[in-house]
This record gives C-alpha cells, sequence and structure tokens, in this order.
C-alpha cells in the first residue's frame, strides 16, 4: 500500500489535500442543501480532528527543534480551529450563523496550510534527514490507524 511508504510532510500534504477538496465540495452546495452541508461539516471535522491529533502528538514534538517558534503558532491555530468547530457542532445548517462560521473556519484552515506549506514543510525538509521523516511518517500512519479502528468496528 503507497500510504505506507509516505513520509511525514507527504501524509500531511495529503490530509490537506483532502480537507480542501471537502471545503470546495461544501462551497459548492446550495442555501437549500442544509442536509447535504450538515454531512460535510461531520466529514470536515473528522477530518480535522484526525489530522490535529496527529500532528500534535507525533509531528510537532518531532520538528519542535527545528521550527519552534511555527510549531509554537500552529498550536494556536489548532486552537482557534477547535473552537470554532465546537461552535458549528451547536448550530443548525440552516442558521445563517453556520454558513458565516463554516467560512472563518475554512479561511483559518487555509491560512494554517498555507504557513505549514510554504515555511514550515521545507524548514523541516532542509533540516531532518529523510529517515527521520519516513519514520515519523510511519509513526504518524500507525497512531490514524489506531484512532479510525474503533469507528471501524463501530461502522460494522
Amino acid at each position: 500500500m503507497a500510504a505506507r511508504t509516505m513520509d511525514a510532510i507527504q501524509m500531511l500534504t495529503s490530509d490537506h489535500k483532502e480537507v480542501k477538496g471537502l471545503f470546495k465540495e461544501f462551497e459548492s452546495k446550495g442555501d437549500r442543501a442544509q442536509k447535504a452541508k450538515a454531512t460535510l461539516y461531520g466529514d470536515i471535522r473528522a477530518a480535522l480532528e484526525m489530522h490535529t491529533m496527529i500532528e500534535e502528538e507525533i509531528f510537532y514534538p518531532g520538528i519542535r527543534q527545528i521550527a519552534e517558534e511555527l510549531v509554537a503558532e500552529a498550536f494556536e491555530e489548532h486552537l482557534q480551529v477547535k473552537r470554532l468547530l465546537e461552535e458549528l457542532s451547536g448550530i443548525d445548517p440552516s442558521d445563517e450563523r453556520f454558513e458565516a462560521k463554516m467560512t472563518v473556519l475554512m479561511e483559518n484552515v487555509e491560512h494554517h496550510v498555507e504557513e505549514e506549506e510554504k515555511e514550515m514543510f521545507p524548514m523541516v525538509k532542509k533540516s531532518m534527514e529523510k529517515a527521520m521523516l519516513d519514520d515519523l511518517g510511519r509513526q504518524m500512519m500507525e497512531r490514524r490507524q489506531a484512532l479510525e479502528e474503533p469507528s471501524q468496528r463501530k461502522a460494522s
């Protein structure tokens, strides 16, 4: 499976693409597509929560010495995203505030992704050996699989 051979940065970049795709799909839904938007919000929240957890538990600690200031900022940005996700979970998709908060969420995530991909990731690639990036990627994949197992058991 190709996913097993991804280094940490490749894995996180793949997650970023997935979330951007979900955002585009959300934006393409019309004003009356509340049910579809609610479902997409659930998908977006699940993807962001998984990604955030893996970054905070494995990636950021692994690169902290290389990009200490960027890691500190990333943790703060994660707190904002978590707060927005929590606020969104209490708002009905038919409420006009839902759309407004989703826009703020998307803008926050897009800013965060841009900083990681244009500043943090190049700094890490330049400073960290490929073997270490591969090892971080392996740890992150194992953590993702462990987090996904309980939800897969519930689904079956």
